[in-house]
């Protein structure tokens, strides 16, 4: 059996090797598939990390509640994404805010809930700022640094903002003399009463971009809006030695808070670091989509080049059968050439799709994410590649007869 294998894969190797530039033009097929799969399991796990690693700076003491639909999960995306609000969906409310702070093992209770709208200040004026309405207890279960001045306070939430790093620059061209200052939305005043140290990553588990965001009290929004509702509530538990307990608690007050419906999920640890971002759901899936036609394609173009070297090599496939060899190892012999093309396609496309993950990582806050259950996917799918574009090539040599292939001549 081990010579048999060898005989395969030095015949293999005779062929490509005299058909260089086709085999090449096959491989390439194949490693721009897979490429395009690495790329985006690297962005995946990079982005998850990302949003892991500021969970564990904050500590494990933190619970997530978001909402949840009884729809299929394509569904309730493309109904977020298409709406005009996208939170008149949600069905976490400023009740269960109250509930929760009211219960003993939570210590601080902060809402998300998110708008965009145009703000001016005496010097600029910016439409489409992200808006994140919450309340007091923010600063104290994320924990995130000040520039200058404070976060707003019950004594003074009311028309008191905290700016993002990089907003403060847009309008007021400054970070140093922003506090004090007052901005317009929606024709309500409002002032500035601190301003956010710049945050290196703008991905995190709120889905929102705190260096470009203004920050103010729920009840101000709501105010302003008319109606607001909330798409995340963070809970700062009192005993992280019983988040399991907590969780439990929080999921059945909610529940008496809604009559019984259970339209939501708690969350703690490694649940957190997910991506909840719908259109980051959608854009990945439909990335992977996309990149799943092309090895698609790049395996046909495997088929039809081992169909060309079936028709090219009849006649020596004749004296093959003519002198002893069963169809089963003609059969062996192609799609051990299938397969030793997928493989080298399947290499340089794991290499190409890392070598993109690095030039991205230049420009963006996304590491290069490599592990073996990447490698392993990337091995089994072009194995799984040369075997199912091999097989109908292979079978087809096979089955030739023996008199006629040689009769066969190029």
């Amino acid at each position: 059996m081990p010579l048999l294998l060898r005989t395969h894969f030095k015949l293999a190797k005779t062929s490509i090797k005299e058909n260089r530039t086709r085999s090449f033009l096959t491989c390439l097929g194949i490693a721009i598939g897979v490429a395009s799969i690495i790329l985006i399991l690297s962005l995946m796990g990079s982005v998850t990390n990302l949003i892991k690693s500021e969970v564990d700076n904050i500590g494990s003491d933190l619970i997530v509640v978001r909402p949840s639909s009884s729809k299929d999960s394509i569904t309730n995306i493309v109904d977020e994404l298409t709406s005009s609000n996208t939170f008149e969906q949600s069905s976490l409310s400023l009740s269960d805010v109250k509930a929760i702070a009211a219960m003993e093992d939570t210590s601080a209770v902060a809402p998300i809930a998110t708008s965009t709208n145009t703000v001016e200040s005496e010097k600029n004026t910016f439409p489409s700022v992200p808006i994140l309405g919450t309340t007091v207890d923010y600063i104290n279960v994320e924990p995130f640094p000040l520039r200058f001045g404070t976060f707003f306070t019950e004594q003074n939430k009311s028309n008191n903002i905290v700016l993002g790093h990089t907003l403060s620059l847009a309008l007021f061209n400054t970070v140093n003399s922003t506090v004090g200052k007052t901005v317009t939305i929606m024709g309500e005043k409002f002032m500035v009463v601190g301003v956010l140290d710049e945050i290196n990553s703008s991905i995190n588990f709120d889905n929102v971009d705190l260096n470009n965001a203004l920050i103010m009290d729920i009840e101000s929004l709501d105010h302003i809006l008319g109606s607001t509702q909330i798409q995340q509530i963070n809970i700062k538990a009192a005993n992280t030695d019983s988040l399991a307990a907590i969780s439990d608690n929080i999921k059945s007050t909610l529940k008496d808070n809604k009559s019984g419906d259970e339209n939501f999920s708690v969350m703690y640890g490694e649940d957190i670091t997910h991506p909840s971002s719908s259109l980051f759901t959608i854009v990945s899936g439909m990335l992977a989509l996309v990149a799943a036609i092309s090895l698609i394609v790049g395996g046909i173009g495997v088929m039809n080049i081992m169909l060309v070297s079936v028709a090219e090599r009849t006649h020596e496939i004749g004296i093959r059968k003519a002198v002893g060899a069963s169809a089963r190892n003609i059969l062996m012999q192609f799609l051990f050439e299938a397969l030793i093309l997928s493989i080298l396609g399947g290499i340089f496309g794991l290499l190409l799709g890392y070598l993109l993950a690095f030039l991205l990582s230049i420009i963006t806050p996304f590491a290069p994410y490599i592990s073996l259950e990447i490698v392993a996917t990337t091995i089994l799918t072009t194995l799984a590649i040369g075997v199912l574009f091999g097989i109908y090539p292979a079978l087809k040599a096979a089955s030739r007869n023996p008199i006629e292939a040689l009769k066969h001549y190029r």
